[in-house]
């Protein structure tokens, strides 16, 4: 296994890691007295923020991107910005176990835009997805509940245009550092969230202490998370990511049985070892992705020369 697909890995999996650990910060705010809105854009808005300046004092080179790729991030951002809104509006309105069941469905959402940009997936990662349907669906099992058919559509719009933009920022990260396409697609999502936030009647910012301390949390694990995964698409592929980033379901349960003390079923176990399965399945698969797809409908967003006067080097 070549270093930057080792790399990818480890990146995919630490993000999958941060990501799982979110819901425990968010929710510990919530019940503290912040509405997920307020969750939301705070922790996105904070975490562009501390990317920025770190950047801008470490790393100033990386703050350069070319036009087509400062597009493609403002696309994402602005497409992962509205997919959050469709999130937490969603979970205003279903169960959340039912509601992370349907979130968690989003790498079927990543292999139809992936396909549509003429990068269709191996044998072997259909068959890895497919083990991770049934795989989600026993680790979400949790309770029977009624569904609100308007609240599930809303997830699923939410898990479409998460998935969307994926590969997206993978045709940026050709050509650009992961840093670089982080710090403008979490941007590109606070121009979203912000004005959302501040005309909404229900968001206001926490007055307590106590509700700041898993707010800043959340933006710690928002900024680690966000940087790891663009690396892990940069030298994984969006596809592979998104099988991997299907970890943080089982992060959320095992934190939740260690911090909260809550107890996993048997099912639960078994699709917990479903995800393990298809996990360890990654070390079997050959190719990277591809620099170029001719013709795909993202073709658009590659730089058409990279020159050696750039700050950074493409492959950083």
């Amino acid at each position: 296994m070549s270093k930057l697909r080792t790399k990818g890995i480890t990146a995919a999996l630490s993000s999958a890691i941060f990501f799982g650990m979110a819901p425990v910060f968010g929710k510990k705010a919530i019940l503290l007295g912040a509405s997920p809105l307020t969750v939301v854009a705070t922790r996105t808005i904070l975490a562009a923020l501390l990317l920025l300046i770190l950047m801008a004092i470490f790393r100033p080179r990386y703050l350069y991107i070319y036009p087509a790729g400062l597009l493609g991030c403002l696309l994402a951002g602005w497409i992962n910005g509205i997919g959050s809104l469709f999130f937490y509006s969603s979970l205003g309105r279903i169960d959340a176990g039912v509601g992370l069941l349907l979130y968690s469905l989003y790498p079927l959402f990543v292999a139809l835009w992936m396909f549509l940009d003429r990068q269709p997936p191996s044998r072997l990662t259909l068959f890895r997805l497919g083990l991770t349907i049934p795989a989600v669906y026993l680790l979400i099992q949790t309770g029977t509940q009624a569904i609100d058919l308007v609240g599930v559509l809303q997830m699923l719009v939410g898990a479409a245009l998460y998935a969307l933009h994926l590969p997206i920022n993978q045709r940026v990260l050709y050509d650009m550092p992961a840093p670089t396409v982080a710090v403008y697609t979490l941007l590109a999502m606070s121009a979203v969230l912000l004005p959302t936030f501040f005309f909404s009647p229900v968001s206001t910012l926490p007055q307590e202490a106590s509700v700041w301390m898993p707010m800043i949390g959340l933006t710690v694990v928002t900024f680690l998370s966000r940087l790891t995964l663009f690396l892990g698409v940069k030298h994984l592929g969006g596809m592979q990511t998104a099988i991997l980033g299907l970890s943080e379901v089982l992060v959320t349960l095992l934190l939740a049985y260690v911090w909260l003390g809550e107890q996993l079923s048997g099912l639960q176990w078994l699709g917990a070892a479903l995800l393990g399965i298809s996990l360890i399945l990654i070390s079997m698969e050959k190719t990277l992705p591809q620099k170029d797809s001719p013709g795909g409908w993202l073709s658009w967003l590659s730089h058409p020369t990279i020159s050696n006067e750039l700050p950074w080097h493409p492959h950083d």
